[in-house]
């Protein structure tokens, strides 16, 4: 026998965490402890409470998100000593500061978007030519 009743799609706060961009251990501890359900995560996604705005707009921030912002990789980051979750202020602060390894991360960053970007017109004009 199968049961018809559609079970609701949870997932661990972490995982929550990661698709919301915020770093978990700076959520409150009610998040942390509990479980999320796919609909509880849209609603968090399309108005987000204070707490979560607050999170995203100052931090800290996970290191995917710290990356972003400064425009280079995650593991560009960990080359450059950055290992654990910045706050906005902290992330303004290198930006300003513009320490050697950042504008070496930067570089070598654009570097593999050029790269990237002439690859996948090389495939376009590939199949334009086999099409």
């Amino acid at each position: 026998m199968t049961s018809h009743h559609q079970s609701t799609q949870t997932m661990k706060p972490a995982t929550a965490a990661k698709k919301l961009g915020v770093y978990l251990e700076a959520t409150p501890a009610e998040f942390q402890e509990g479980v999320v359900s796919r609909t509880e995560l849209n609603a968090l996604q399309t108005d987000p409470p204070e707490w979560l705005r607050e999170l995203r707009r100052n931090g800290p921030h996970p290191r995917p998100v710290v990356a972003s912002k400064l425009g280079v990789s995650i593991s560009g980051l960990a080359r450059g000593g950055v290992t654990e979750a910045l706050t906005t202020e902290q992330i303004d602060a290198l930006k300003a500061e513009n320490p050697e390894w950042l504008q070496k991360e930067r570089a070598t960053q654009a570097e593999v978007r050029k790269e990237a970007v002439r690859i996948k017109e090389k495939n376009a004009q590939r199949r334009e030519q086999n099409g």
